[in-house]
């Protein structure tokens, strides 16, 4: 668990942002219990009344059903408003995510699942919000009518009073058996959650490779597998709670029978339990209301322990270890005036395992260089260290002078564009495919992109031109990537950064990229991977790896 527990950390900023709404819910909650304990006072009166041959005064029977709808009206404006609030605390905490979120390295990512992280913003999201709702502020509502209900069966039945203080005890007791068994339940419920959500998406990524290894029947059963762990472990959850439900009703109708069988007994019983008919009608209201909170408790439980399950998986989530800041000293001369630099460089995914063993080369300024080697050898590492995904475990990794992990996100686009091999559209027009919503990058610099790339006339034909909204077939798979490379050059960068861009193209679709690549490569530095000879390594320096 984090040291500062981030469901609280929340509230806190919630109640900061929204002090009157904060106010509101306790003085709804303070009015719902205040409310729901007058109307059984109405009732005994109305009803000694009756008994005594005075008859019902009218003005007590509108009383009675003024109060009861005042507490419901109470009641209903009490859950809405804690609705509200949970609503405005699960926004902060999901905030919270999200900026931790743009600080974890590169690493979290390759080791953790992308349905893992995506159940904690979701699924353990949807738990802190239903911790409120269903949770934790409408047990403080119940706990506090429990105790203004055991003060009036104080002030009216002695006897009644000192038998719920012996069973309180047990039933506490009870209930912390049930909220321990729950938890456990519900901590492996999100777990199989977690794994289920994990599943699907690899699937879907890797369909074509099932079908062509025939594994359609192992990934089947793997999901039965974990479907079954999850519907397993949500099974003992439902089974504790339903059990503890039925327990308290048996429970409220034995407290009744004991208290009737003790009043008909004799004149001493009676005088213990002080009632008269009246009084017998209250107290079995109020025995029904103390039962109610119990009740809902116990109904409470499992939205409260899978809430302590998602605030441990959010908790862990928060101190996941941050991308550490590089210091940006200049680098030694030697260094310090190549675009690109890597200089007795270590590093591999295990630190056990190295990929790149004390590699060396370098990149002048307008310099083209192409990496080629065989698949593994370590050519799209290079760029993640480029790129600042990972830091190597020895060396230097330089750009433009400085370590490639200490540049500011902000900069970054006015340094290299990286062109990778499939187009990855963004929400939004075909400008901001291009932009990437980045408004520092002008009008007349998307233009001169697309442009550039030669894509300036197929844009134009659009209906609104760039400001045509993104979609499939709009472009063909060459244009994607005319526009990959426009994406990359809109900030007129000084060095280009290519991964096979040309791998999945024809041979006539490849010699338009080629050409655009040669425009855009005019005055500056590039650095590509490559599997096999093209013409666009004519005149370059080649680096051979592996």
């Amino acid at each position: 668990m984090s040291r500062k527990n981030p469901v609280w950390e929340s509230v806190k900023g919630t109640l900061r942002a929204h002090p009157r709404s904060g106010a509101l819910v306790a003085v709804l909650v303070v009015l719902s219990v205040g409310t729901s304990l007058l109307p059984p006072l109405v009732l005994e009166r109305a009803v000694n009344s009756l008994t005594e041959g005075r008859g019902i005064p009218w003005q007590l029977g509108l009383l009675y059903i003024g109060l009861t709808v005042l507490s419901d009206c109470c009641e209903t404006a009490q859950n809405g408003a804690i609705t509200l609030f949970g609503q405005k605390v699960t926004h902060g905490l999901r905030s919270t995510l999200c900026a931790k979120l743009d600080r974890l390295p590169a690493r979290y990512f390759t080791g953790h699942p992308s349905g893992q992280t995506t159940s904690i913003f979701v699924n353990d999201g949807d738990t802190i919000d239903a911790l409120y709702s269903d949770g934790i502020v409408g047990m403080l509502a119940d706990a506090c009518k429990l105790l203004g209900i055991l003060w009036i069966l104080w002030s009216r039945s002695q006897g009644l009073f000192w038998i719920l203080c012996l069973l309180l005890p047990l039933l506490f007791g009870l209930t912390r058996h049930f909220q321990k068994g729950t938890l456990a339940a519900q901590r492996e419920n999100r777990r199989a959650i977690g794994r289920v959500n994990s599943h699907v998406p690899e699937t879907i990524r890797n369909i074509r490779t099932i079908h062509s290894l025939g594994k359609e029947q192992y990934m089947e059963d793997r999901y039965d597998t974990l479907i079954t762990d999850s519907f397993r472990a949500i099974n003992r959850a439902n089974v504790f709670d339903g059990i503890y439900s039925p327990i308290i009703l048996v429970t409220q109708a034995a407290v009744v029978a004991v208290i009737m069988v003790g009043a008909a007994l004799g004149p001493g019983w009676a005088d213990l339990f002080g009632l008269s008919v009246g009084s017998a009608v209250a107290v079995i209201a109020y025995v029904g209301k103390i039962f109610g909170p119990l009740e809902s408790i116990g109904m409470e439980i499992q939205s409260i322990q899978s809430a302590m399950a998602g605030i441990q998986h959010i908790g862990e989530f928060l101190d996941e270890e941050e991308r550490t800041s590089v210091s940006r000293e200049p680098l030694p001369e030697g260094i310090r005036d190549k675009a690109v630099a890597f200089s007795h460089v270590t590093f591999g995914y295990d630190p056990a395992r190295p990929i790149l063993k004390d590699f060396s080369c370098s990149l002048e300024p307008g310099e083209q260089v192409i990496l080629m080697g065989p698949s593994g050898c370590g050519k799209s590492t290079l760029f993640k260290l480029l790129l600042g995904l990972y830091g190597p475990q020895q060396g230097t990794v330089a750009l433009m002078g400085y370590r490639a992990g200490s540049l500011p996100e902000e900069e970054k686009r006015s340094l290299y564009g990286c062109v990778e091999q499939e187009f990855s559209p963004v929400p939004g027009t075909v400008g901001d495919q291009v932009t990437l919503g980045d408004g520092s990058v002008t009008a007349d610099q998307t233009d001169r992109a697309l442009e550039l790339v030669g894509l300036q006339e197929a844009v134009d034909r659009l209906p609104q031109g760039k400001d045509t909204p993104m979609a499939d077939g709009l472009f063909s798979q060459g244009e994607l990537q005319l526009l990959n490379i426009a994406r990359a050059v809109a900030k007129e960068p000084r060095l280009l950064l290519l991964d096979e861009i040309t791998a999945n193209l024809d041979s006539q679709t490849e010699e338009k990229v080629l050409k655009a690549l040669e425009r855009a490569a005019q005055g500056r530095s590039v650095l590509s991977i490559s599997h096999r000879f093209s013409r666009m390594m004519e005149g370059q320096r080649i680096i051979r790896m592996g």
